[in-house]
Parts: C-alpha cells; structure tokens; sequence
C-alpha cells in the first residue's frame, strides 16, 4: 500500500528528473548554477573538448550546452571559428549566455533555444560535434545522429559523452552505455568509432568517431 510520505517522495523524484530534462525556473536556474560549479561537470566538459582536437578556425556544434562551460573552452580553442549550441531549456540558455557574454558580443558564439529535432541552421558545414549526457533524451537517436552527420564536413567529428546519473553506476554502467553509443553511431553511417574514459566516479565515456568523407 502506497503511504502518503512514498507518494510525495515519488512526486518529488519525478520533478527533479523533469528539471534535470529541461530546468525551467528559479529551481532551473538554480541547478545551472550547481551544474557549473560542480568540480567534476567541468573536468568532464573540457575533457570531452580536448578529445575533438578543436582547431582555431572551426565550426563547433554542442547540443544540451547547459550551463555553457564546454562552449567556453571551444570559443577558447576556435579563437577565429565559429561556436554553436542549442538547447531546449531557456534557463540554460540565459546561463550559457552569461558565461559567454564577451565572445557573443563578438559574434563568435551563437546560442539558440531549440531542440535536436527542431535544428535551426548553421550555415557551411560543422567540423564538430559535442553531445554530453543528453543523446538518452533525444527521440529517435539514431535518426537524429543521421541529421547530424549530414551537418559535418567530410571526416568532420563527432563526441558522445555518457556518464550514468542513476544510482548504484559503476564502471560495467558506463561501459554499457559507451556500448549503447557505439551502436547508434554505427547505424547513423559514421565511421572511425572508439572509446576514451575519464576515471571519475562513476567513470566517464566519451564515444568518438568521425563522418564519411565524400
């Protein structure tokens, strides 16, 4: 039988998992601040970063940019590119946007609020991609790592970043998901695929791969 304390601890639950989707609010807001501070969300954004080999003059993409921290350290890394994220929530934008301030005021950082289904245009081709721990929430991933693909330059990259926010992850969690990545990037026709793994707790798995030149 349900108790009224199990109830409300559900309905509590629930809301959190429905802010950790899409932060809307003070409390949106409120976790975007906790996001960005939070030491180990910043390892593992400028870690995955560093993994695309961003070079000064390209066009990034990140989608799911929360807070805005790995589209700082690509706006640092593509000084004369061009840096664009999407996300569907509205309080991140307002928090990426903060962060990025000075390099969107030099029109070098474009951030809109959209979600992956519904991608405004970027213009010429990207020559990167960033996904971290958000491909779980996109309807028909495999279709949607299709679209994306598309948007890339011939061998233009692509990183997928998983690490397991459920309780009890463990190494064989992250791995799993690695694993669930791998294959969707297999289907969605990109090429060159392999695993790197930041050891945090649980660890960290960065899937890359590259698209099929011409």
């Amino acid at each position: 039988m349900q108790t009224a304390g199990t109830s409300l601890k559900q309905r509590a639950i629930s809301y959190l998992v429905r802010q950790a989707r899409q932060p809307r609010g003070v409390v949106g807001w409120a976790n975007g601040w906790m996001f960005a501070l939070r030491p180990s969300n910043r390892q593992r954004n400028i870690w995955a970063v560093s993994l695309l080999d961003v070079q000064p003059t390209d066009r990034v993409l990140e989608i799911g940019f929360g807070p805005g921290v790995a589209i700082s350290e690509f706006a640092r890394r593509a000084a004369r590119g061009q840096v664009f994220g999407i996300d569907h929530s509205q309080a991140m934008v307002r928090h990426a946007a903060r962060r990025n301030a000075a390099a969107i005021r030099a029109h070098r950082v474009h951030l809109t609020q959209a979600s992956v289904e519904q991608l405004p245009g970027f213009g010429d081709p990207l020559d990167a991609i960033l996904a971290v721990n958000s491909v779980g929430f996109w309807p028909d991933p495999v279709e949607r790592l299709r679209e994306l693909h598309g948007l890339l330059r011939p061998a233009g990259r692509i990183a997928l970043v998983s690490q397991p926010r459920c309780p009890g992850a463990t190494r064989d969690t992250t791995a799993r998901a690695a694993q669930e990545l791998q294959d969707m990037l297999t289907q969605a026709g990109f090429i060159h695929i392999r695993v790197k793994t930041l050891d945090l707790d649980p660890p960290v798995a960065c899937v890359l791969a590259t698209s099929r030149p011409t």
